[in-house]
């Protein structure tokens, strides 16, 4: 799954919000539901392991000067969710853009 969100922040404050923030995305599912570990490998690329339903899922957020791209590696079980978690990430991920 891809999910790129826009915006006209810059790099350096998309970055920066991220850092800050990131840690928050576990708080996005219910109570006890997932775990989510996250690493920075370099500057612009956060790498994600969200378990959750007995499932692993690798993804990671790449930071371009214009748009934030977010991918994960649905295993085949969870495929039949893939529009939903769209849909969350859209609106999720836009919230962390906000976030200052």
């Amino acid at each position: 799954m891809r999910v790129s969100l826009p915006h006209s922040l810059g790099k350096g404050e998309v970055r920066a919000r991220m850092h800050k923030h990131g840690h928050e995305i576990a708080n996005y599912f219910p109570p006890g539901m997932a775990t989510v570990e996250n690493s920075w490998p370099h500057e612009d690329r956060m790498d994600l392991v969200i378990t959750a339903a007995g499932q692993r899922i690798k993804g990671g957020i790449d930071i371009a000067e214009d748009s934030v791209l977010i991918e994960m590696d649905l295993p085949a079980m969870l495929g039949f969710l893939s529009g939903t978690l769209e849909r969350a990430v859209k609106k999720h991920g836009g919230r962390l853009l906000e976030k200052s």
